[in-house]
């Protein structure tokens, strides 16, 4: 196809600003939600004071919730279109109360231990809520852009190389910086310098969101007539006529679980494992690092290795990684680092590009009902992707109030600092076969997805000249 036919298809080419404009919001979002997601279990139980059990079972609490709110959220944003779009307005409305609601998660109010919790409660609750206003339309951009493969690779690409740009600040930065105004991070004493770094990075968070919002133009959406068709068990109706979809909602919760957990006990295992706090953001930074250099290349990786194969690749490497992690012992600082890498070089692929297949999904689905239901298809993604990081919560808090672990010592049993290093290796590389296997379901090929494309504009053409 030449550029007009292929833009008449859908098939739309992006300038390098739109792309990084695309990117942002979702760097945007790390900022906020995933500084969140990284430090608010050791926040909550080595500086607000509350018991790991406590926050283990908050934390799943919130997803039963998002079970609830997120097909309600997708049906709406399929249905209803805000003044500047179906959904790049919603990054606009939500920006700032997502901000302020990840700064209040991060205070610690003068109250007595139920207080406390009540208020952890509300805060964490309403911050999953709105987040979850914005991350289910902005997934959904991503195929309103259009409905080129490549196109979208290098979108992801993009997009997952500024995430890991904000990784690199989330887990260097937060800790370093918390160190910096409050000379610890893991005492009540800390409490002030964990606010004030927390604002700095919603601020940032809030600027990029909203030159997200204005950098990116919606060309591939739902036709009027077919949003106000759209209806809550649509949800249903997808999960049941759309297997790509089914399979990506159990390759996310099963990813993104693997890596909250992990990512969870690197500030534990530093400090108390190793014994140097100040180890924490060089550990963790490790994580992001490799994807800056790796990133770049991932449409090329596909084309060599294609979908599955650079899956596989990915998810081999980082299992070696992790049993590293797990094996060595922990005066061994630098093998200990290498492992660390190894792990962060093989998943930082698969991290980013499963949100790639998301538009294939939804392509699949348009084909296969008439229905281009982006919000709804995100989602129910979102859900399993929010479960998957309250793993990172839930799992951590069950297994450290159950092998011992007291925030109060300096110096943790032998039991305690087993569990740690479940949590940190172990368990993720028993997850890392898990998702193997699930990867192994996946069959939609990239010819299939443009036959399908073509077929449905044909279909929409024919409808506009009927």
């Amino acid at each position: 196809m030449n550029t007009k036919t292929s833009e008449a298809k859908g098939f739309y080419k992006l300038s390098w600003m739109e792309r990084i404009a695309f990117g942002s919001g979702d760097m945007a979002q790390n900022f906020i939600y995933q500084t969140v997601t990284t430090y608010l279990l050791f926040f909550y139980t080595n500086v607000y004071g509350l018991d790991p059990a406590f926050a283990a079972a908050m934390f799943l609490g919130v997803r039963i919730i998002d079970a609830i709110w997120d097909p309600i959220l997708g049906a709406l944003v399929d249905k209803f279109s805000t003044h500047w779009g179906k959904y790049r307005g919603w990054m606009l409305i939500m920006a700032l109360p997502l901000t302020a609601l990840m700064v209040l998660c991060f205070v610690v109010p003068n109250f007595g231990k139920i207080g406390k919790e009540v208020y952890a409660c509300i805060t964490y609750v309403a911050l999953s809520m709105v987040y979850t206003t914005i991350n289910v339309p902005f997934g959904a951009l991503n195929a309103a852009l259009t409905r080129d493969q490549h196109e979208i690779t290098i979108l992801t690409t993009t997009r997952m190389w500024l995430v890991n740009v904000a990784q690199v600040a989330i887990t260097y930065g937060v800790p370093t910086i918390v160190i910096a105004f409050a000379g610890t991070m893991d005492t009540p004493e800390a409490r002030g310098g964990w606010l004030t770094t927390i604002i700095i990075y919603g601020v940032v968070g809030l600027g990029a969101l909203i030159f997200s919002f204005a950098g990116t133009k919606e060309r591939v959406v739902i036709s009027k007539e077919d949003s106000a068709k759209v209806k809550i068990t649509d949800l249903f109706a997808e999960i049941k006529r759309n297997p790509p979809l089914r399979i990506l909602s159990l390759v996310f919760i099963t990813a993104f679980g693997i890596m909250a957990i992990g990512n969870s006990a690197g500030t534990y295992f530093m400090k108390y494992n190793i014994g140097d706090e100040n180890l924490v953001g060089t550990y963790n930074v490790i994580s992001a690092l490799p994807a800056l250099i790796i990133l770049p290349f991932m449409p090329w990786l596909r084309n060599v290795f294609g979908k599955k194969g650079l899956l596989y690749l990915s998810l081999g490497i980082s299992f070696v990684g992790y049993v590293g992690l797990f094996l060595i012992p922990a005066n061994q600082v630098t093998l200990i680092f290498a492992a660390q890498s190894i792990r962060s070089i093989g998943f930082c692929v698969v991290g980013a590009f499963i949100w790639s297949l998301i538009p294939e999904a939804i392509t699949y689905g348009e084909w296969k009902s008439g229905k281009r239901i982006s919000g709804i298809a995100n989602a129910l993604i979102g859900f399993f992707f929010k479960f998957g990081l309250a793993l990172g919560g839930f799992v951590p808090g069950i297994i450290l109030s159950t092998t011992g672990f007291n925030a109060n010592l300096t110096v943790q049993a032998d039991s305690a600092l087993f569990g740690i290093r479940l949590i940190l290796a172990a368990i993720p590389a028993v997850l890392v076969l898990v998702l193997m296997y699930i990867v192994s379901f996946y069959n939609l090929t990239d010819e299939q997805l443009v036959e399908y494309g073509v077929e449905i504009e044909d279909r929409r053409q024919l409808e506009i000249k009927n």
